[in-house]
């Protein structure tokens, strides 16, 4: 009879979660900010894909191990994997309500008193099992919650891999920006002194005032003041480097090298499959299917539970007496419970589920649209930083040639030295702009590939 009511209950279980949807998100067609001749191709939906070379195209051996190295020391990545492993064990836990639960008890006793001749033994021994059919697919419904904010969780975890690595690739850009610049101004340093000498022999023999010398003097104090500032800059890039790979500053030492200025071509995939490569928007719907599901938890509470209970033991003055089936004992047990009056706590909490899941579907359409922005922002930032490579690389050459012509003039007497000091400082800033663009386009490469969700390559 147990049995019977038992499979009837399997097979008329049944969910009152909402059959869930993907919530939809208007997507546009095309990127506005696309240039016509990017050469774009359609990237494949690349959400579960490894993520680790997306920085390959940069073909730099030093950057490369670095950023090999957050997965493995990232503090926040360790984090994130910690909280991932426990998404997975509330979901085994979750899991483990499908089944019966079983427990096995014993013991022995020794009671006695004035009213009894004698002090006695009883040893005791018993099995029990119980098992709550999930008839209205509150089990299921939990389990389904608890695997959505496990695959959340997971996708979090790539959106902190992904986020630590694009953050360690712009240090180290900038980095090799300040080494190109130190370099820049200690050369630029090293000119300003020979013009120095130049206008103290020249105000030695009566040629130039003593402006000359001390204009001299001072346009080289201010550019030593700013290489010492960009050596600071230096030191904060390689600290903060040091703690992305999850190192002490102090212990973490990135010497100067070439800087490799490349910028790769980045075709950028379709808008659509955004939705699918960025783990921070595959996070965010995961959010609404757990929403979703725990509007079904909430509903089963309207329903009766049910309960099968099974249980045998036995029991003796000895432990020899336990396997005497005489003294055994056996029993079968069903209950039902419901709920019959809760002054509307059952809805109010069902209401709140579906105000929880409206506010998931909410976020997750924030984070589509602000996905879509990040994309078109960097993709018109792209496109700005490489208009303006030529212009600047015009612009330096331009300055660089000024400033040679008028130190000749005034070398010949035909300038006063506050042209040369103009033309000086006007080469140095044509020539710092020019490196400092070429770090930005690279910057703004590595933005476009983290907004694009980690690279733009399909999947295999």
């Amino acid at each position: 009879m147990l049995l019977a009511l038992g499979a009837a209950a399997l097979l008329s279980a049944c969910s009152v979660a909402p059959v869930y949807e993907r919530p939809s998100v208007d997507t546009p067609a095309a990127w506005k900010e696309a240039a016509p001749a990017a050469g774009w191709v359609p990237a494949a939906p690349a959400d579960h894909t490894d993520r680790r070379d997306w920085w390959s195209p940069f073909a730099d051996t030093e950057l490369d191990g670095l950023l090999r190295r957050v997965a493995v020391s990232n503090q926040n990545v360790a984090a994130a994997v910690a909280a991932y492993a426990q998404a997975r064990a509330t979901l085994a836990e979750q899991r483990a309500g499908w089944y019966p639960s079983v427990s096995l008890g014993a013991g022995v006793t020794r009671a006695g008193g004035k009213a009894r001749s004698s002090t006695g033994n009883t040893a005791q021994a018993s099995l029990s099992a119980g098992w709550e059919p999930d008839l209205w697919g509150k089990l299921g419904a939990n389990v389904s919650s608890a695997q959505a904010s496990a695959q959340a969780s997971q996708a979090e975890l790539a959106s902190a891999t992904l986020s630590a690595q694009a953050t360690l690739a712009t240090s180290y850009f900038s980095l090799r920006e300040a080494d190109a610049e130190i370099e820049l101004v200690q050369r630029t340093v090293e000119g300003y002194e020979r013009s120095l000498q130049i206008t103290q022999n020249r105000y030695t023999q009566g040629v130039a005032a003593k402006s000359d010398v001390l204009q001299a003097q001072t346009q080289l104090a201010n550019t030593r003041a700013d290489l010492a500032t960009l050596r600071s800059q230096r030191a904060q890039y390689e600290h903060a480097i040091a703690v992305l790979v999850g190192v002490a500053p102090g212990n973490f030492t990135l010497a100067p090298a070439p800087w490799v200025q490349g910028v790769p071509a980045v075709p950028a995939g379709l808008p659509s499959t955004l939705l699918q490569r960025r783990p921070d928007i595959a996070a965010a719907e995961r959010a609404v299917a757990s929403a979703n599901a725990d509007i079904g938890v909430q509903r089963s509470a309207y329903f009766p539970s049910l309960t099968l209970s099974a249980s045998a033991g036995t029991s003796g003055p000895k432990v020899g007496d336990l396997f005497d089936a005489s003294r055994s004992l056996w029993s079968l047990g069903l209950s039902i419970a419901q709920t019959v009056f809760d002054a509307g706590a059952i809805a109010a909490r069902v209401e709140g589920a579906k105000a929880a899941h409206d506010a998931a579907v909410a976020r997750y359409r924030q984070a589509v649209l602000e996905a879509f922005q990040d994309v078109e922002d960097q993709l018109s930032s792209s496109r700005t930083l490489s208009e303006q490579l030529s212009l600047r690389q015009q612009a330096s050459e331009a300055a660089d040639e000024t400033e040679r012509q008028v130190l000749n003039r005034y070398r010949a007497g035909q300038v006063n030295y506050t042209e040369v000091v103009t033309a000086q400082a006007s080469a140095l800033s044509a020539r710092r702009a020019l490196v400092q663009l070429q770090a930005s386009r690279q910057t703004a490469a590595v933005a476009l590939m983290q907004a694009l969700g980690g690279g733009w390559e399909a999947a295999e």
